[in-house]
C-alpha cells in the first residue's frame, strides 16, 4: 500500500544521529544521502526518508499522526526506544509495554524525534 514515509527536519545532522540509532537498533543500516541532502533509510523492503521542507518553511509534525515501525520482539522495541532517547528523542505516551485492544496484544514503545514527529515501535504479541 505504501511506497515510503517522509518526515521533515530543520536539522538534518541531528535527525541523522537520531534515525541512524533507531534503524541500527532494529537491524537496519545508517542513512545514505541523495543529491538533495535527504536521508534515506531502506529496511525490509520499505523506505523512510527525512528532508528539509521543500517550501523553505520550518518543519512541523502532524498532531495526531504516528509512524509505526515493526519490531521483531519486545526486546527489540525496548532497544529501539532506548536508542532513540539516547540519541535525542523523547519518550511519549505510556512507558513501553503491552496494550490490549481490538488488534489483540501489542507491545508498543512511543517516541518523539528531535523535530517532534511521533513514532511507535510495535511488536504483535502472539
Amino acid at each position: 500500500m505504501f511506497s515510503h514515509v517522509m518526515v521533515g527536519a530543520d536539522d538534518i545532522d541531528r535527525a541523522r544521529l537520531f534515525y541512524d540509532a533507531l534503524f541500527q537498533a532494529m537491524g537496519g543500516k545508517a542513512a545514505f544521502t541523495d543529491d538533495r541532502g535527504r536521508l534515506i533509510y531502506m529496511h525490509n523492503g520499505a523506505l523512510f526518508m527525512v528532508t528539509r521542507p521543500i517550501d523553505g518553511q520550518s518543519a512541523s509534525c502532524a498532531n495526531g499522526g504516528t509512524i509505526g515501525f515493526t519490531m521483531a520482539s519486545s526486546e527489540q522495541a525496548d532497544a529501539w526506544h532506548a536508542a532513540g532517547v539516547a540519541a535525542g528523542g523523547t519518550t511519549c505516551e505510556d512507558p513501553p509495554g503491552i496494550r490490549e485492544g481490538g488488534f489483540g496484544k501489542l507491545y508498543l514503545a512511543y517516541l518523539r524525534d528531535p523535530s517532534g514527529n511521533k513514532l511507535c515501535g510495535i511488536h504483535r504479541v502472539a
